[in-house]
């Protein structure tokens, strides 16, 4: 998933400069790319850590609290601070923080102190909020805004490349094989993560000398959800898309040690963070059937289907062993696919001027990421990997209300 920036108002720019604009979309797709692939490594990175500091699941699971956490804490700063200096210097102030956020993981690792690398995510996910704050209003604006949906759909199919690709790098780099992460110690992190930071930092000197198409002034639009409040269905919707940011990350950060689980597949650690794959992949495959299908069926009813579908899934992965349980729960991100998109935009329907607003209150609820994914670690701390999946599928019973009757558009009247 991706957060939207509506901080920012912007008006697409004329198409005269179209070459400038194939180059600048080309670049861009660098950036979807980069943090879709950071942000599957932290899948890979929970049952590292646990395993290096013997961590029990809900201290695992502040990696994700940290991470998304920074989404609710920076998105309107960054916002702010990108109003002021603008879409190309963000991304570049952007990919500088998260390269910081990456050469933080070596001392970590050197001191092996977990709450050094919790600070270091923190950074890491400041600059990826700095940097989604620029370049989806810079997609959006960059051509006609008839096609904008377009681009950035493009685009987000090169953050779910990035998903799918991050679990084998994380598998042959942290893991290299090894059975027993415990022995390492913490210091198999160092090579990747420094690794990144000099992809990102190679981006930002790249960005800083790229010749964009200038966007001209932002506007910083008032991110008050008062304007927007009034409709039930943003109201509701908020709330959905915290609970499915919160399903879709803990059921990934659960994965691995669920495949490693005796009864359903006994797979070290990094055989099992391969399989990842599959649940990113599945949603990257999910977007472009879900395109097709929604231009005959309703968002709603499609939203509450795949939702319901998803529950089925995660109640066989709960209720048996072996290869069905592994496969249901892979099979949830299929259909996690067109689930972000279709809540954000049935959301911001019809709220005509308080659509920024609205979109705003939307994107701070992305902390869902970092919440449910720290009550499932508490749950399986004392039930067990297996049945604290029973929370995401809680969270998706919510999301199919909200598909066929909480997502009507209905102003409040005070």
């Amino acid at each position: 998933m991706a957060a939207s920036s509506a901080g920012l108002s912007q008006e697409p720019l004329q198409h005269n400069e179209s070459g400038s604009f194939t180059f600048a979309l080309t670049s861009l797709t660098s950036l979807f790319f980069m943090w879709g692939f950071i942000t599957c490594l932290n899948d890979i990175l929970i049952p590292y850590l646990k395993g290096a500091f013997d961590l029990s699941y809900t201290q695992a699971m502040l990696v994700q609290f940290c991470f998304f956490g920074a989404y609710f804490i920076v998105s309107l700063p960054a916002g702010a601070l990108v109003g002021k200096i603008g879409f190309k210097k963000g991304i570049v102030t952007g990919l500088t923080i998260a390269s910081v956020g990456c050469l933080l993981f070596y001392p970590a690792a050197a001191i092996a102190n977990y709450t050094v690398f919790l600070f270091a995510l923190f950074v890491l996910a400041s600059g990826i909020t700095v940097l989604q704050v620029s370049a989806n209003p810079y997609v959006s604006a960059l051509g006609s805004s008839k096609t904008a949906s377009s681009r950035l759909t493009m685009t987000q199919a090169f953050n779910s490349l990035g998903t799918t690709v991050a679990p084998f790098f994380g598998a042959w780099l942290i893991f290299s094989g090894s059975e027993q992460t415990e022995v390492a110690g913490a210091t198999a992190v160092q090579l990747p993560y420094l690794m990144l930071a000099a992809a990102l930092f190679l981006l930002a000197i790249v960005f800083t000398f790229l010749k964009l198409p200038d966007l001209g002034k932002t506007e910083q639009a008032e991110l008050s959800p008062a304007k927007a409040w009034k409709y039930s269905h943003l109201k509701l919707g908020a709330i959905a898309i915290f609970l499915y940011v919160g399903a879709e990350v803990a059921i990934g950060s659960f994965l691995i040690n669920f495949l490693h689980e005796p009864t359903i597949a006994g797979m070290n650690e990094s055989q099992a963070s391969r399989f990842i794959a599959y649940y990113w992949g599945g949603a990257m495959v999910g977007r472009f059937i879900g395109a097709v299908v929604m231009q005959k069926v309703a968002a709603g009813k499609v939203l509450a289907f795949n939702a319901a579908m998803s529950i089925t899934l995660i109640i066989i992965a709960m209720t048996t062993d072996g290869s069905l349980a592994m496969w249901s729960i892979l099979a949830v991100g299929l259909f996690n696919s067109i689930m972000f998109p279709t809540i954000f935009s049935l959301a911001i329907n019809e709220l005509k001027e308080a659509t920024s607003n609205g979109a705003g209150v939307l994107c701070l609820a992305i902390v869902g990421g970092a919440i449910v994914p720290l009550f499932q670690g508490m749950l399986a701390d004392v039930i067990g990997v297996q049945l604290a999946f029973i929370l995401p599928a809680f969270c998706y019973a919510y999301i199919v209300y909200y598909g066929l009757s909480g997502s009507k558009i209905i102003t409040d009247k005070s």
